[in-house]
């Protein structure tokens, strides 16, 4: 059986600092780099003051042929973000094409933070 196409969308809150919205992407292309093969697609979509915005960065994916689209909050906390807006922006995507669309886990969920955190605080 063939691997179904998967594609990433990172998404973060959106930001009216550009500088801060293009950390955010060079993230997204770094994970691109580093998949290794398990995405054929990736990029960041933002919740709101940045494009692409959450719908239209999945959309893209399954424009694509995305078979499977795993979005990732890249969010610390399971605040209302999290937990409602990221759910209900994810549900505007007109999927006709009948892909699979999931919502990973958060950043902060993430059992390796604190050994990332220490690390950083050594630096």
């Amino acid at each position: 059986m063939a691997e179904r196409r998967r594609g990433l969308v990172l998404v973060a809150h959106g930001s009216r600092r550009e500088a801060s919205n293009d950390e955010v992407r060079r993230v997204a292309a770094q994970l691109a780099e580093q998949s290794a093969g398990r995405f054929e697609m990736i990029h960041a979509a933002f919740l709101e003051l940045a494009e692409p915005l959450i719908p239209a960065g999945v959309q893209c994916c399954i424009d694509n042929g995305m078979e499977e689209v795993v979005v990732l909050p890249y969010f610390l906390s399971a605040g209302r973000h999290v937990v409602e807006d990221i759910p209900a922006e994810v549900a505007k995507v007109n999927n006709t094409t009948g892909a699979e669309v999931r919502i990973a886990p958060y950043l902060g969920a993430a059992p390796g933070l604190a050994d990332i955190l220490l690390e950083q605080s050594e630096k």
